[in-house]
């Protein structure tokens, strides 16, 4: 009995089997993931172009909409919701406006004491005319003539194989694309006056 080896192979395939499944599985996963991210990428930056025309700020939905129709094929019965944290097949959208591509970022402050983080009484620029500090300045919305804008679609789907609770990982994948334009000078840009502010 010592030297026979009938049945050796389904032994060996047993034990190897499952391990192979679950890497398929997980480069299918990998894979469609990637997939719908590169397919999310390209409707948002149409999305942004056509945003950034005269009277785009006005179709906001509808550009939206586009996108979502753009990826419904990948995933389906995708719905409005912007909570935290996002629920399965769920899109949303934000858009936030800046005087220029430099404000893309905190508003410049006085760092009097050195420690990289703006403290109470430190002076600052405030960019957005609202009084207080902000770590992102934007103005919610598309902006005007020549602002420019930061358009974000995140879309939170169940993912194709339920592997991912045996490695306590979430069942969702969540992706998520923006794009950085500035809208077309179709009118004088109006701009906010920065303002030094020492509170």
């Amino acid at each position: 009995m010592r030297r026979d080896r009938r049945g050796a192979t389904i032994v060996e395939f047993a034990i190897i089997s499952p391990v192979m499944l679950l890497m398929m599985m997980g480069l299918g996963d990998l894979l469609y993931q990637v997939y719908t991210q590169s397919v999310l990428n390209g409707a948002v930056q149409k999305a942004a172009r056509d945003s950034g025309i005269e009277g785009g700020a006005a179709i906001t939905t509808t550009i939206d909409s586009n996108v979502i129709s753009i990826i419904t094929p990948l995933v389906k019965n995708l719905v409005l919701n912007c909570s935290t944290p996002a629920v399965k097949s769920t899109w949303c959208s934000k858009r936030e406006s800046y005087d220029s591509f430099s404000e893309v970022a905190p508003e410049p402050f006085v760092d009097t004491n050195g420690n990289g983080i703006r403290d109470p009484g430190e002076c600052f620029t405030d960019e957005n005319g609202n009084g207080t500090w902000d770590a992102d300045p934007g103005i919610t919305g598309q902006g005007g003539a020549s602002a420019v804008t930061l358009y974000t679609m995140t879309i939170t789907y169940p993912r194709l194989f339920p592997f991912a609770k045996l490695f306590g990982a979430s069942t969702t994948q969540t992706i998520s694309a923006t794009s950085l334009l500035k809208n077309q000078p179709y009118a004088t840009q109006t701009t906010n006056t920065n303002v030094t502010v020492c509170t």
